[in-house]
């Protein structure tokens, strides 16, 4: 199994190195924005929609997801970045106000199409956190994802070696605090590289510690989701690593709220000029 889940990493970690740095923009947008298509499928199926509402939820996705790409020829087009900001700000909303609590009550909607709307939501806003920190800068994006690709490495490690006290049982029983403390001491010497060859503020670090809690919080989330669902996996389309919504979790809960934290001084600059 581990075998496996090395053997898948690789690939994807090939893939998707050199989508990050060679493919355009638009590109890499619709390559972000086709698996984001599949998550939003494996989310339809974890809520249980019936096949006509799976159409129409996919439908509703692409939709937005085209939309936005090709705003610039659409009538309304100057309103792209109003409403990628209110997709990010309902986003962080969310990850910092609902979703804590959420996980606590342990609570299972039953309406499908909140919890559909839900989704789109969410993975949207992950898609659109994907493409706007591509284009601040490739290595900003990679150096946000491996945060969350290292915590999850460490905590996966530390857990397996030294896991005692469970964080969640009722949600995802493997998970321990032992495997959080291993995250967030793996994060802790990351953070001290980048700060002494960067020559960046070890505040640094403490950012990157909320990153690794919000990316636990998105794992523990989509556990949840599945737990209710009664599924191991998302979907079986990754050999050892289950469906993209498995490989995603933590960057859903993560990227739009980094996104949120650097657009929110530009928008609130913007509308202190207008007034």
């Amino acid at each position: 199994m581990l075998k496996t889940r090395i053997i898948t990493a690789i690939v994807l970690a090939i893939g998707f190195s050199a989508a990050l740095f060679k493919a355009s923009n638009m590109a890499w947008a619709c390559i972000t924005l086709t698996a984001t298509m599949i998550a939003i499928w494996e989310w339809s199926h974890l809520i249980k929609l019936t096949k006509h509402q799976m159409m129409l939820n996919l439908a509703s996705a692409l939709s937005i997801g085209l939309m936005l790409l090709f705003a610039s020829n659409l009538p309304l087009g100057h309103y792209k970045d109003e409403f990628e900001f209110s997709l990010l700000c309902l986003a962080t909303v969310f990850w910092l106000g609902l979703a804590p609590v959420w996980l606590m009550l342990r609570s299972k909607i039953n309406n499908k199409l909140i919890m559909a709307v839900l989704g789109l939501l969410l993975l949207l806003a992950c898609w659109i956190a994907l493409n706007g920190l591509q284009k601040i800068s490739p290595w900003l994006l990679l150096a946000v994802l491996s945060t969350v690709w290292l915590a999850d490495i460490a905590a996966y490690f530390a857990g397996k070696r030294f896991g005692q006290h469970k964080l969640a049982p009722e949600i995802s029983p493997g998970k321990t605090w032992e495997g959080v403390a291993g995250a967030i001491l793996a994060t802790t010497l990351y953070g001290l590289l980048l700060c002494y060859y960067l020559h960046i503020s070890r505040w640094l670090i403490v950012g990157l510690w909320l990153i690794v809690m919000l990316s636990i919080m998105g794992d523990l989330f989509e556990s949840l989701l599945k737990r209710q669902a009664v599924k191991k996996d998302s979907s079986h389309l990754l050999p050892g690593h289950g469906g993209v919504l498995d490989r995603i979790d933590g960057l859903i809960s993560t990227l739009p709220l980094v996104l949120f934290y650097i657009y929110f001084p530009l928008f609130a600059n913007i509308q202190l000029y207008v007034r």
